[in-house]
């Protein structure tokens, strides 16, 4: 893989800058964190060479005067959303995140529900949190936000919202996805906080949209593509260009939501010490850019990946057509279609070919593997034996799992675990290649070789099944899959 991001110079040069923004506001400092404090999959994805811990790890040079909040929106928990990369739901990550923090030595002081008007589930939530010993406060939703300047900046807005208790200067405010009011609930608190005689201050960390690149650089395209079911839009900051002069990329909520900050810190201070939205933040990203061409490439990739990633939302039922048709429209813009992955036309090539449906991967250096569906085995199960014999120079016509082993575990599968899919998926043929690896070499430098298959591209012909969609996560395969359910019959 092509490295186009230098992470090293990112965690200085990012780190050496939010201090001097702790450091201005004395303190009390609220960071909202936009994107994933970890597992940034999508900044690894769209810029090469970025570590998805980059931000934990920088962080943790401060970790004595940190502590996190999460927030997750009532509305979040009502519909039961989902954590795209990892398949769980909001409220689930919200505990899973909070264990990953405390391992890792910060202070996770609470959780904030925001967007919160009565919803039984997020009462339910708030009680679970109690029982488990976890401070959790109520932020309320306010008619007219976030353009009732008059209204949010009031007793009966943000003064309506339950204070949250905070101990130490610098205080990061994350949550399990975007849209879920990290914002609101800094703002909020400037608000409390001043009612309580303390002087707080607001800064942004968010890694996209990239303020100091062209507003249709793929990079910024992506996050567009990324954010498709909130309708986000990037635009040029209409302040920043005004107090400046100087075009800087941010996106619509930003710019919606700082009139409210201006008259916050007007109210507060006498006067805002930012004149953009583009000002609160810290994003140090562009400098760090090593080689824009690979950057370039892996954000169009990105683009397809979250258009096949709302077709199959859209199959689902989980999205409308508008969803679909605004990745559509930002592919479009950038002059770019679906050939630009590979193993698109390399998985429907073999499935023309074999009449079955089929996969494909494409390895790190450029290398394309195809396998398709038969009597015994998936498509994604047999793609992973061709790999994994293909780099570990295993001859491809010798068969790693005896049929012999793999029809017990079909009739074991149809008779007694009543399913209806006798082939084996992909959890079940490394099973059976784990306990074959204890006797024959071949199996077990077969498994030698899942490691490289991190950052690869998989595309299947069909909706892969949740097993082999945890299965590709967990090996970190970058993975897509057409929108249909079986083979289409001929």
């Amino acid at each position: 893989m092509k490295i186009g991001f230098d992470n090293d110079k990112y965690i200085r040069v990012q780190s050496e800058h939010i201090r001097e923004r702790v450091e201005q506001f004395g303190n009390k400092l609220y960071m909202e964190l936009g994107g994933k404090l970890f597992d940034d999959y999508h900044a690894s994805r769209v810029l090469p060479g970025f570590q998805p811990d980059s931000k934990l790890r920088m962080f943790a040079q401060l970790r004595d005067q940190i502590e996190i909040v999460i927030v997750i929106s009532a509305q979040d928990i009502e519909r039961n959303k989902v954590r795209q990369d990892l398949g769980i739901t909001y409220d689930e990550d919200v505990l899973r995140l909070r264990q990953e923090f405390l391992g890792r030595g910060f202070m996770v002081g609470s959780v904030v529900i925001t967007h919160y008007n009565g919803q039984k589930s997020a009462d339910l939530y708030r009680q679970r949190l109690n029982r488990m010993g976890i401070k959790a406060y109520f932020h309320y939703t306010i008619e007219g936000y976030p353009n009732n300047v008059s209204l949010i900046d009031s007793d009966e807005g943000f003064g309506r919202n339950d204070y949250v208790e905070t101990e130490r200067p610098l205080v990061i405010v994350t949550a399990p996805g975007p849209g879920s009011g990290k914002m609101a609930v800094c703002l909020s608190q400037l608000y409390n906080e001043h009612r309580r005689g303390v002087r707080a201050g607001y800064a942004k960390f968010e890694t996209f949209p990239v303020w100091n690149l062209p507003l249709r650089h793929p990079v910024n395209v992506a996050y567009e593509a990324a954010t498709a079911d909130l309708n986000d839009v990037n635009m040029i900051d209409p302040f920043h260009l005004e107090a400046y002069g100087v075009p800087a990329i941010n996106y619509n909520r930003d710019i919606e939501i700082f009139p409210v900050l201006n008259a916050l810190f007007e109210g507060i201070y006498g006067e805002n010490p930012y004149k953009s939205p583009t000002d609160m933040g810290v994003n140090m990203v562009a400098s760090c850019i090593s080689d824009e061409e690979v950057c370039s490439l892996a954000a169009k990739n990105e683009i397809i990946r979250r258009y096949y990633t709302s077709l199959n939302r859209f199959a689902d039922g989980w999205c409308d057509e508008q969803e679909v048709n605004k990745v559509a429209l930002l592919m479009k813009q950038l002059k770019m279609d679906l050939s630009l992955r590979r193993t698109v036309a390399a998985a429907h090539q073999r499935q023309e070919e074999t009449d079955c449906t089929a996969s494909a991967i494409e390895l790190e250096d450029g290398t394309i593997v195809a396998a398709n569906s038969g009597e015994l085995l998936g498509s994604s199960a047999a793609l992973l034996l061709n790999v994994t014999k293909y780099l570990a120079g295993i001859d491809h016509s010798l068969k790693l799992i005896p049929q012999n082993m793999i029809e017990p575990i079909q009739q074991t599968k149809v008779n007694f675990l009543r399913a209806r899919n006798p082939r084996l998926h992909t959890d079940e043929v490394l099973v059976a290649l784990s306990v074959l690896s204890q006797h024959d070499d071949n199996c077990r430098k077969a498994l030698e070789q899942l490691p490289n298959l991190r950052n690869c591209q998989v595309h299947s012909t069909v909706m892969l099944g949740e097993v082999d969609r945890k299965i590709f996560t967990k090996l970190g395969i970058n993975f897509t899959c057409d929108p249909v359910r079986k083979l289409p019959k001929r």
